[in-house]
């Protein structure tokens, strides 16, 4: 019997999403046969490729044909998926133009990377949404959540205040649809969200606007909080493992990026199902929910999820509070206190800003290492620290919840060991994963860099962005390209890691590449 080519929107959602009953389309759902041979064979070459891809026609009709010529002696997948359906086209690389500076360059280079929000046939996996947007580049064709907050932040030093309230509108729909910002805006990205970046967003727009502008957007806030709370108002009287929500014998609470789904992801299907060959079928479904908690963090792959710091296999995500996920759930808690107070809400306002104290002491409490004088993530299961040093560190400095001598004893450590000649590195530990050493990327260069300025280390700000804005000057003197991430530790390598080669375009990096600029420039 063929499978409908649509299917729900709650079937791929976790149980706490609400609001949303459209029918959308999924590779996986509508050629599940089809969709596992073409994964498994890896006969595009890039497992987001067909799940981006759209059937040329319906697919039950595509299917049929598929049921026919499959054990036929001359049948040729590649071919027939090419014959069947059109397929994505990357974002074209960037042209060399010698412009004048790579300033001029990116303030003149968002119109590449602006996407209308309607998709041109049902059988799409994107999801519709209101306002135009900036993608990533590359490989990456769609909204992402936690791109696009530093994308936003260079729009808004570049001027674009139009598109980038139209990308903050864009959440805000997200929102009130899912319950949560999904991943991107794909059909197979809705079991998820990223790092809780859009207060961060309101108040990088609140600053060029005031706090007026951003007044609308509180209820969307406390909607996205009780996502990451599942839905809790009270914290649950005893010990209790949730979904996002951890709370520990002593009553306090703590949160956790999350797998919903005990499957491989569709878009990475064949390489997931790879690595977990040698495992159970219990033990598949753990490490399939462990990966997806790994991508809702967005440092897919880290050496910071890995039991023995070194392979993917051991990944163990829900098991570790992230210090990062800690400080932006406070930073969250503080703008809707701060927003409540603005419309002189003053019952809500104490109540958030009760919460967001009471996290501003949980972060000390978990997650700062004396001995090594850094915020680590910390493993509620063996209830210790991961003892896994990461840029991750500089998040309570960022949101400003760091205590001033742990902040002092952090900038030490990130000057003496995270301090490269291009930036800062990722980690430590070279595992060949892309969120590890040797490589940087942007949106830790900015965390890191505001954190400092939050704590007043403006002169350790100001190298970390000359060193940064260095190198990407170099990359893009000699291939005329913005990169997702650099080689931080030896700047004439380029980086590497990860399942699919570095792209090009490239939306957060030259969103924070357009602030660095705005910063050095106003300090001069």
């Amino acid at each position: 019997m063929l499978s409908s080519p649509l299917v729900s929107v709650h079937s791929a959602q976790p149980a706490n999403t609400k609001g949303y009953s459209a029918i959308v389309y999924q590779a996986e759902d509508a050629f599940p046969e089809l969709f596992e041979a073409v994964q498994t064979a890896k006969v595009l070459g890039d497992y987001k490729t067909f799940v981006d891809a759209i059937p040329n026609q319906d697919p039950n009709v595509i299917l049929q044909k598929y049921e026919s010529l499959k054990d036929t002696s001359d049948f040729d997948l590649k071919a027939f998926v090419l014959d069947n359906f059109s397929l994505p086209q990357a974002t074209k690389e960037t042209k060399v133009t010698h412009e004048a500076s790579l300033q001029v360059h990116l303030k003149n280079h968002w119109k590449n990377l602006v996407r209308q929000p309607v998709k041109t046939s049902e059988f799409s996996s994107l999801i519709e949404l209101p306002n135009p947007y900036v993608v990533p580049g590359g490989r990456f064709r769609e909204m992402f959540y936690w791109d696009s907050y530093f994308t936003i932040v260079g729009l808004l030093a570049s001027d674009h205040t139009t598109l980038a309230k139209g990308m903050i509108d864009n959440f805000a729909y997200q929102i009130d649809q899912f319950g949560f910002v999904p991943n991107g805006n794909r059909s197979y990205f809705l079991s998820r969200s990223q790092p809780p970046l859009f207060a961060a967003t309101l108040l990088a727009y609140a600053d060029k606007k005031g706090l007026e502008s951003i007044v609308q957007y509180l209820p969307q806030l406390e909607k996205e909080y009780l996502f990451w709370m599942d839905g809790n108002t009270d914290i649950p009287a005893s010990e209790k493992e949730g979904k996002h929500l951890i709370t520990l014998e002593n009553g306090d609470f703590l949160n956790r990026y999350y797998g919903a789904i005990a499957k491989p992801r569709a878009e990475a299907y064949g390489k997931e199902s790879r690595w977990s060959q040698h495992k159970s079928p219990s033990e598949k479904d753990n490490f399939f929910r462990n990966l997806r908690a790994v991508c809702e963090s967005g440092w897919d792959f880290s050496s910071r999820w890995f039991s023995d710091g070194k392979n993917k296999t051991t990944t163990h995500a829900m098991d570790i509070i992230p210090v990062d996920l800690t400080s932006l759930l406070y930073q969250l808690e503080s703008t809707i206190a701060l927003l409540h107070k603005q419309v002189n809400n003053d019952s809500k306002a104490k109540y958030f800003e009760a919460r967001a104290e009471q996290r501003k002491a949980l972060i000390h409490k978990y997650h700062f290492d004396e001995e090594t004088g850094t915020y680590q993530d910390y493993d509620f299961k063996r209830k210790a620290h991961t003892q896994r040093p990461s840029m991750a560190m500089a998040y309570p400095l960022y949101v400003g919840a760091a205590k001033p001598l742990a902040a002092e004893h952090v900038v030490k450590y990130l000057h003496k060991h995270f301090l490269k000649p291009g930036g800062f590195v990722t980690t430590l530990t070279n595992t060949g994963e892309q969120w590890d050493y040797p490589n940087g990327w942007a949106p830790l260069q900015y965390i890191g860099v505001k954190g400092l300025l939050n704590y007043d280390e403006g002169t350790f700000a100001n190298d970390v962005m000359k060193r940064w804005l260095a190198l990407n000057e170099k990359v893009y003197a000699q291939e005329g390209k913005m990169m997702e991430k650099y080689n931080v530790v030896d700047t004439s390598m380029k980086a590497g890691g990860g399942e699919y080669p570095t792209q090009d375009g490239f939306g957060w990096t030259n969103g924070v590449d357009l602030a660095f600029y705005e910063i050095l420039n106003t300090d001069q």
